[in-house]
């Protein structure tokens, strides 16, 4: 197969996708790079604020548009202007809270933005996609650690975890239907940590954040306290367990997808992005506190609707057939995450004044 030199990638400006993209530039690709800033900063130009840092880390330019995936026409506009060989999907909404109180808010972003990308890709004859999918496809788990055979769909607990599951469903159907198309769908566990230089890292623009931000907040100063979503259950400390991913690992694997969809044609496969140990969260608390020197209070809440018990994953067939592994530790995650908080306390905002505190996104 001929090596694929351009590279469109969608939810660029994101967490995972910015430090994707430093990986992507890393090892010679072109870069095209669609947003919508729901979940990301845009600056007073309509820039991205990630994707100016991800230049300056790598020396290279990034295309930038800003794009919706519910607007067809500029989609097709912008794979008119461009030859794509290979597409990166990371674009959707989600936050697993947000998902459980606006479901069809959901199910339209995440499933129809898809829907738009399939139709658009077909139409330019652009059959490499990998899929940003996640372990939330898999429920509450039947056994650990999780394999890529365990069942999916089954008794997931949210309605994001369903926005992935009926996508992975479609890209099944389009693989089997046209023989042309060669995805790996990336399931991925728990993303943590920033790049290295501090430069670019996670900058929530909801209210409903992921775990290593509120440490980080608490730790700062900015918030008070750090609130734990359940405290019973069945687990080492009671606190619930996960499989926390250093986001540079979470990147690396991108790229080893991209090697092997150009190395084999095999329609439609799924992989495991994880470490495959389960953390507790105050085991994260506690090894952040360590690493950084920092205190944070916390108390212990009732749970959430829509959260699990523990998931870890095995990823040995990451291991053996995209030839990629988690290498960072778990205090590198958060001493690279605090390295990031503390060069920029107010994210990729210059001040408290423009921070966004809350909003649905829409």
């Amino acid at each position: 197969m001929a090596q694929f030199e351009t590279v469109f990638v969608t939810g660029g400006a994101g967490y995972i996708g910015s430090h994707t993209i430093v990986e992507l530039l890393n090892a010679n690709y072109e870069v095209i790079v669609i947003d919508n800033f729901v979940n990301s900063v845009d600056e007073p130009n309509g820039e991205s604020a990630a994707l100016r840092r991800v230049e300056k880390i790598t020396g290279k330019t990034v295309t930038f548009y800003k794009c919706d995936l519910l607007d067809r026409t500029a989609l097709f506009d912008i794979f008119e202007k461009h030859k794509i060989d290979c597409v990166i999907h990371f674009a959707a909404i989600k936050a697993v809270g947000e998902s459980m109180e606006y479901p069809l808010l959901y199910y339209k972003n995440n499933l129809i933005g898809m829907l738009n990308l399939l139709e658009v890709m077909e139409r330019h004859e652009c059959y490499q996609l990998v899929f940003s999918s996640s372990c939330t496809i898999y429920g509450e788990p039947k056994q650990l650690p999780i394999t890529e055979d365990h069942e999916i769909g089954g008794n997931i607990t949210n309605v994001y975890g369903k926005t992935k599951y009926f996508i992975e469903e479609m890209l099944a159907d389009i693989s089997h239907s046209n023989k042309k198309w060669n995805i790996i769908c990336l399931r991925y566990f728990n993303p943590v940590g920033a790049h290295p230089s501090g430069e670019i890292g996670e900058d929530p623009t909801k209210a409903f954040s992921n775990i290593m931000p509120y440490i980080a907040q608490v730790a700062i100063g900015h918030k008070p306290i750090l609130t734990i979503f359940g405290g019973d259950y069945n687990t080492s400390d009671g606190t619930g367990v996960r499989d926390y991913i250093h986001v540079m690992d979470l990147a690396t694997g991108h790229v080893a997808a991209l090697r092997k969809l150009c190395r084999e044609h095999q329609h439609l496969k799924a992989y495991n992005l994880g470490t495959g140990r389960g953390v507790t969260v105050l085991e994260l608390v506690k090894t952040f506190e360590k690493v950084t020197g920092a205190a944070v209070p916390f108390r212990i809440m009732e749970k959430r609707e829509g959260d699990i018990t523990a998931m870890f994953a095995n990823a040995d067939l990451a291991d053996q057939e995209l030839e990629w592994k988690a290498k960072h530790t778990l205090e590198e995650m958060c001493i690279d995450f605090w390295r990031w908080q503390t060069k920029n306390p107010y994210g990729y905002r210059p001040n408290k004044s423009s921070k966004i505190t809350n909003g649905h996104g829409h």
